[in-house]
Formats: C-alpha cells, sequence, structure tokens
C-alpha cells in the first residue's frame, strides 16, 4: 500500500465516531498542500481495494455527500497507544447539556458556506454569502434566525444536522458550498428539517462575477426569498400533524396562510376563520393580525368582500400588528393594502414603500406596491416592482398575483399585447385569479380582439359574479380619471353593463 494511502485509511479508522471532510485529509496526508480532486479520490479508491471495499457497495468507507468520508465497518479491539483520551469536566458537561427548547417561531441556522475552489483567499466569498443570508433571514420576523457568532462556530467542522439542531435548537438548517474558478462561481444551498433530516429545498447558481459583491448580494437575496415560502409549506405540514389539542397561533396562521395563496373566495373565508381562532388565543400577536387585514383587504380588491364591511375591520387589524411590532414588513404590507382599497393611495405608497426598506426582499410587498403604482397612473415603475418580485421569488405561491399586476400596469401604458400575454400567464397559474381576468377581458377589447374579451368576461363572471360596471367604478381606486374610463371602455367593448 501506498504511504499516502495507509495515512488516509489509518485517519479515518481513528476517527470513525464522525464524518472526516475532504480538506481534512489534504491537511494531514499532504500537509494542505493543494490537490486535486481526481487524485484524492484514486486515493480514496485504493484504500478501498486494499480492505475489499468498492465505490458502488461503501461498506466499509462511506462518502457522505457535500460533507467527507467515514469508516463505517465494525472495528475489533484498539491498537496500543491509540486510546481516546479522558474527557475534560466541560467535555462532559457539553454532552450532558439538555437540546435548547424551541423557539415559538421557526428556528433557522445557517452555517458557513464550504469554499470548494481549494484557494483560502476565496474564504471571504463564502464567509460573505452565509452572512448576508443570515442578515436578509433576519428581516423577516416571522423567523427566528441565529446569529453569525453561533453559526460560524461550526465552520470547517463536519457535523451532524441533529447535533446542530440541539446546540442551537433550531429545526431548520442552512448550508451549502461555493466553488469558483476563473470568473466563474457555482453556489449550491439547501434548506434541511432537522426533526427528520430530509432536504426541503436546494438549487444551484452558477454566475459570471463581474461584480463580485453584486453577485454575492443577489445569490443571498434568491437564496432568501426561495426559503421563505418553503419554510411556510413545510410549517403549514408540521402543524396539521400536530394534535388538535396541541395546535397553537402559529400553526393556525401557517394553516390560514396555504388557504390563502389558494386565491379562491371559500379558501379565503376558510383563512379568516383560522385566524380569527389564532387572534383569540394571542390579540396581540402581530402575524396573525396582520395576514387578517390582508386577506380581508384581497378580497374587497377581488369583489368577494364588501368594502365598507371589510376596510374598517381590517384597519383596526393592521394598526394592532404594528403596534404588536412596527418592524414587521408584513404589518405595513397590510396597512398599505386597505389605504390603496380605501383611496389613500399616498399613504398606501408610503406603506408600502416603509415594508421594502424593512425587507428589501418581502415580494408580497413589491407585488402590492406595483399595483398601488398602477393605480396612481405610475406604469413604468408599475412594471419595475412586479418584476423585481416574480424574479425575487419565481417559486412565490402569489406569484400569479404579480404577473396579474404587471398585466395590468402595461394595459394603463396602452401595451396591450403585453398585457394580454401577462394576464394569459397569470390565469394559467391561476385559474380562478379574477383580477387577471379582468384585465384579459379589457387588454383584449381595446385590442380589438372582441371574441378573447367575451371569452375572458365570461370566465370573469364565474370568478366574480357580481362584476359590473357601477361596481368598476365605485370599487377600484383609481388616482386619475382618465384610468378609470379607459379600463371602463375596454369593459365596454368587451360587452359588459
Amino acid at each position: 500500500m501506498q504511504p499516502q494511502v495507509f495515512d488516509l485509511l489509518v485517519h479515518l479508522l481513528r476517527h470513525r465516531d464522525h464524518v472526516v471532510s475532504r480538506d481534512d485529509l489534504i491537511e494531514l496526508v499532504w500537509g494542505g498542500r493543494i490537490v486535486s480532486d481526481s487524485t484524492l479520490d484514486s486515493r480514496i479508491n485504493a484504500a478501498r481495494n486494499a480492505i475489499g471495499d468498492n465505490g458502488k457497495e461503501q461498506k466499509l468507507i462511506r462518502t457522505i455527500p457535500r460533507k467527507g468520508l467515514r469508516f463505517v465497518g465494525s472495528v475489533n479491539g484498539q491498537p496500543d497507544g491509540d486510546q481516546p483520551a479522558a474527557m475534560s469536566p466541560e467535555d462532559v458537561n457539553e454532552r450532558l447539556r439538555p437540546p435548547l427548547q424551541l423557539p415559538d417561531r421557526p428556528a433557522i441556522a445557517v452555517l458557513p458556506f464550504d469554499n470548494m475552489s481549494g484557494d483560502q483567499e476565496q474564504e471571504y466569498f463564502s464567509d460573505g454569502i452565509s452572512e448576508d443570508i443570515i442578515t436578509a433571514l433576519s428581516k423577516l420576523r416571522w423567523f427566528f434566525v441565529i446569529s453569525r457568532n453561533s453559526s460560524f462556530t461550526y465552520k470547517g467542522k463536519a457535523v451532524h444536522m441533529k447535533q446542530v439542531a440541539a446546540e442551537l435548537g433550531v429545526r431548520y438548517v442552512v448550508e451549502g458550498s461555493v466553488r469558483r474558478s476563473g470568473d466563474r462561481v457555482r453556489i449550491t444551498a439547501q434548506l434541511n428539517d432537522t426533526a427528520t433530516g430530509s432536504h426541503i429545498w436546494a438549487e444551484r447558481y452558477d454566475r459570471d462575477l463581474v461584480d463580485v459583491f453584486a453577485v454575492q448580494d443577489e445569490i443571498a437575496d434568491a437564496i432568501v426569498t426561495a426559503i421563505e415560502p418553503q419554510i411556510y409549506v413545510a410549517e403549514n405540514f408540521r402543524s396539521r400533524r400536530k394534535p388538535p389539542n396541541s395546535v397553537d397561533a402559529w400553526d393556525l396562521v401557517m394553516r390560514a396562510l396555504s388557504h390563502h395563496w389558494r386565491v379562491t373566495r371559500c379558501d379565503s373565508t376558510a383563512a379568516q376563520v383560522l385566524l380569527e381562532k389564532a387572534i383569540a388565543i394571542d390579540p396581540n400577536y402581530g402575524q396573525a393580525l396582520a395576514l387578517f387585514a390582508t386577506n380581508h383587504m384581497f378580497g374587497v380588491h377581488l369583489g368577494w368582500v364588501d368594502i365598507a364591511t371589510a376596510a374598517p375591520v381590517a384597519e383596526r387589524a393592521a394598526l394592532a400588528a404594528i403596534a404588536a411590532d412596527s418592524e414587521d414588513s408584513w404589518a405595513h404590507t397590510a396597512l398599505g393594502s386597505v389605504y390603496f382599497s380605501t383611496r389613500r393611495l399616498d399613504d398606501s405608497l408610503a406603506e408600502f414603500e416603509l415594508a421594502l426598506q424593512l425587507n428589501p426582499n418581502f415580494s408580497l410587498a413589491q407585488g402590492y406596491y406595483g399595483l398601488a403604482l398602477s393605480y396612481s397612473g405610475r406604469w413604468q415603475d408599475a412594471y419595475v416592482a412586479t418584476q423585481r418580485a416574480i424574479r425575487l421569488s419565481p417559486r412565490d405561491p402569489s406569484s400569479a398575483i404579480y404577473y396579474g399586476v404587471a398585466a395590468y400596469s402595461q394595459f394603463v401604458g396602452k401595451n396591450y399585447s403585453e398585457a394580454i400575454a401577462l394576464a394569459r400567464e397569470a390565469t394559467r397559474q391561476r385559474g380562478d385569479l379574477t383580477g387577471a381576468y379582468r384585465v384579459l377581458t379589457v387588454a383584449a377589447g381595446m385590442a380589438g380582439q372582441i371574441d378573447v374579451a367575451k371569452a375572458a368576461l365570461q370566465e370573469l363572471r364565474r370568478t366574480q359574479p357580481n362584476i359590473s360596471l357601477a361596481w368598476i367604478s365605485n370599487q377600484l381606486p383609481w388616482k386619475l380619471d382618465s384610468d378609470r374610463e379607459h379600463y371602463l371602455e375596454g369593459f365596454r367593448r368587451a360587452g359588459l353593463d
């Protein structure tokens, strides 16, 4: 056996109680010199062959993806002089310390991303990605995010998810790697559920490094906006598996949020019932109050709820949510939606802008901001906002709404073909999306595509039976009379009276 192969095998045997990283092997066997992946792989294969193992079966030396290697075979006895060192009192106390109690909100730790470039000078880039994700997640007030100082104690160590969960008191762990080659970088990230050990989400990002810091910001934002809805879905699934007598306010909010995202009238009603139960448990629960207000005003805009009844209730809830946590972007988005539907457009824009200052990655606030800009006559700005919402969160449950708002902004700008295409995408994603059918109707009507307009109007009547020119004039909050008349004319051409 070659000396390097022998040393590698002995190291795996001595440290068989945990996963050994590839970096550790390189440090021990090659003294930290730069070694290609193929060289290391050849020595690993030689070690397997020497003890009757192979890379396919991995009965003795197992590869743990993205972690390293571990010797998993049984070992009879220990060589002299290889006895484990006695544990210090501090180590004993650490082993006996009970796991931390999980907080009421989803708790998340972001582990330092692994630098796979083989260049220690690139360490700042992988650390920067991790730090930016922690900072961005911290702006989501619905989550409990472990600080950088605690997460980075695991830097360079091969650890199990359950160990991280116990030591930091978290349910979710984000981990990843960065591999840079010349002017290209590949970043992988995944979200893990520590309770089940499963991957909830994973993605790979390939980018050109024209501006290192711009790429770092872009990737961090993309990861955070992808993670947020995945955690809500996971939390909803988890809450539904709990016994009925152990359901708390957070569980009710998660169940309500899943109904809210389905964008149907019956789901909107179901969400309100669940939120009322959550508020009854905790009258100052900001998340429940914010979603309660948002859900009410969304129903108003889609014609499901009478504004005179819904607006006062929603405004009280939104103000209470802000009183509970003035730094929560959901709360300001809720109040912005109230101001929008009650024709206080300038106040609405101010609330959405504040929500985005608090959390620039909040795609829902971007979408609503685009809607308010459209009704204020600022259709170019509105379109930019909707494109940012779509780009921020391409898997967002509300992406159909963002396409619908983008369609309306193009209609205001009299770009009818673009409006039709965007509205069709919105209805493709959500077949009952009232607002998108409205835009499809008026854009096709103004474009002279009367058959398309009439077909869209028929679908609209299915989703909003009370639609009429009078309802449109009285309920929708235009700032400019010319925009209102433009919208009404599209409906008249489609045959609405």
